[in-house]
């Protein structure tokens, strides 16, 4: 089932999110201070690519706290309204409250993306 689910999502959505990810990855990796934080998106974007049958656990220390705070202040907060926006529009119909649900797991993680780990 999560092969359609994945199928269906990329068609539909999951194509715009997972390149917001790459887009944001190449951006930092321009730097060479900013490179741990582009390969994080990269990791990240294959969850937006195809986020069904994965799950997301967060935990951090001091030095992820620091990142996230420097994340959403330069592409957390329109990363997670893209996404969020993505996700009410998907709950408006029956169907598409599971893909909706997808788009709001991203959106958390757009938010505070760094300490995360993908299972």
């Amino acid at each position: 089932m999560s092969l359609i689910g994945n199928i269906i999502w990329f068609i539909f959505g999951g194509f715009i999110s997972g390149f917001t990810w790459l887009f944001a990855g190449m951006l930092w990796c321009i730097s060479i201070i900013g490179i741990p934080i582009g390969l994080q998106c990269f990791k990240f974007a294959g969850l937006a690519f195809c986020p069904f049958g994965k799950e997301i656990n967060y935990g951090g220390g001091v030095i992820d706290g620091l990142a996230n705070i420097i994340w959403v202040l330069v592409f957390g907060l329109p990363m997670a309204i893209e996404n969020l926006a993505f996700g009410c529009a998907w709950c408006l119909t029956i169907i598409g409250i599971p893909f909706g649900l997808q788009f709001f797991k991203i959106a958390k993680l757009a938010l505070w993306p760094f300490g995360a780990s993908i299972k």
